[in-house]
């Protein structure tokens, strides 16, 4: 019998199920009816008599009833409640936003978990924006863009932080708080401003009241992770894949989970998983790359980070990790040659310094690296939230001029946390 799809939707015919996001929310058979003659005459008004005939199979029962179900059906849609409209005399509609097609193929290239796809999403969402500037989701859409890109040093983290809080500042003020907009919320406060305590408030209260919405755990994992809580990274892990078992991001975070727990093979045999379930998803293979070199599968490890490099040129880690591959198989020449190729690359592009302090290292080159480290500080990358755990600091551990930058990063209250805390609140005034 198939499917129905509207916005982030599914009704399974077959089933009579509403899903969304995969998983099936709770509306009643009649229900179910209803929002199906809605759909399949979407664009049209559907009156009492045709509903009666459609979605009651010609029983009949009262307007009260009809109304009712119908509310049912808005009330199950949550924040697309309003695509429902209802006018005297012609009956119930559904509407969707003019702007549907373009958050759909936003949300379609943020998927893909590079920056050319969160570049070319921000460009759906801001022309979602111009053609529906009531509608949220073209906002929070570029918020989450702009969450992705700075976390994952595609671009400079202030800048993509300050336009992350402006984007969620507007989302916010359209529909409220949403459990996205406020895992998003707390997963800034983790990485761009290293409020812990408070990251975790917001996402174990999310959690509560959400406690399908997969995002949420995988933030927790890395969260978790921040502050060495591997058991409770673990429990986290297992809720976000009960959540969304196909959804590739718990997959790639498995095993950087396993990675920072010293438990390489195990990395590796976890990654060799999620590139066969997810092989088009690259940073999910970039962490298997990063297991097999922890693993000592030096070779192994190149061939996979070369193959990472050819599915999202943007990421510069993989050139950075294979150069240290190469240093670790005696080809310094070779691992020289990239460390420059990256050197030209940040005079035109943004190159998160943490990403060149083990190459500086491996090649025997310290005080450079220490020097990466201490830039990687200054411009405020967040990769530098996993300073305690990561395998890739522990040659420079004991460090002075190391042990200066953690103690830095890993103090619960920063010396400027008090701009992002103003943002932050401005949010949550915003939302009441």
């Amino acid at each position: 019998m198939g499917e129905l799809a509207f916005g982030p939707f599914r009704m399974d015919l077959e089933s009579a199920r509403l899903l969304r996001g995969g998983s099936a929310l709770d509306l009643r058979p009649q229900g179910f009816n209803a929002l199906r003659a809605l759909i399949q005459n979407y664009g049209r008004h559907v009156d009492y008599e045709q509903m009666i005939q459609q979605a009651w199979g010609g029983a009949v029962v009262s307007r009260h009833t009809v109304a009712v179900t119908v509310g049912e059906a808005k009330k199950v849609l949550g924040e697309y409640g309003s695509w429902i409209q209802y006018r005297p005399k012609l009956g119930y509609s559904l509407e969707i936003p003019a702007a549907e097609d373009l958050i759909r193929k936003g949300q379609h290239f943020a998927q893909r978990f590079t920056r050319d796809g969160f570049e070319k999403a921000l460009d759906c969402f801001r022309e979602a924006a111009g053609a529906s500037s009531a509608d949220f989701r073209a906002f929070q859409g570029m918020s989450s863009c702009y969450l992705m890109l700075g976390s994952l040093g595609l671009r400079p983290p202030r800048e993509t932080y300050a336009k992350f809080r402006e984007a969620q500042r507007e989302a916010v003020a359209l529909r409220g708080l949403t459990p996205g907009l406020r895992a998003d919320n707390a997963c800034a406060l983790h990485l761009f401003e290293r409020q812990f305590a408070e990251a975790e408030r917001e996402l174990l209260a999310v959690a509560k009241e959400s406690p399908d919405f997969a995002p949420v755990f995988t933030h927790l994992v890395m969260l978790y992770l921040t502050n060495r809580r591997f058991p409770e990274a673990e429990r986290a892990l297992a809720r976000a894949y009960a959540a969304d078992p196909l959804w590739p991001l718990p997959a790639g975070i498995e095993i950087f989970l396993r990675i920072c727990k010293r438990e390489f093979e195990l990395a590796a045999e976890c990654g060799e998983k999620a590139v066969e379930l997810h092989p088009y998803v690259p940073i999910g293979r970039f962490f298997y790359a990063y297991a097999l070199q922890c693993s000592g599968k030096l070779c192994d490890a190149i061939e996979q980070f070369r193959l990472v490099q050819v599915m999202s040129p943007c990421f510069p880690w993989p050139r950075a990790h294979e150069a240290v591959c190469l240093a670790e198989s005696g080809n310094c020449p070779q691992a020289e040659r990239i460390l420059d190729e990256l050197e030209q690359r940040r005079r035109v592009d943004y190159v998160d310094p943490y990403n060149l302090v083990r190459p500086y290292d491996v090649l025997g080159r310290r005080q450079a690296a220490l020097g990466e480290l201490e830039r990687a500080c200054d411009e405020g990358s967040v990769a530098l939230a996993y300073i305690d755990v990561d395998p890739k600091m522990d040659s420079l551990r004991g460090e002075p001029r190391f042990e200066r930058v953690r103690d830095h990063v890993l103090q619960v209250a920063r010396s400027d946390s008090a701009i992002g805390r103003v943002s932050a609140q401005a949010v949550s005034q915003a939302a009441s």
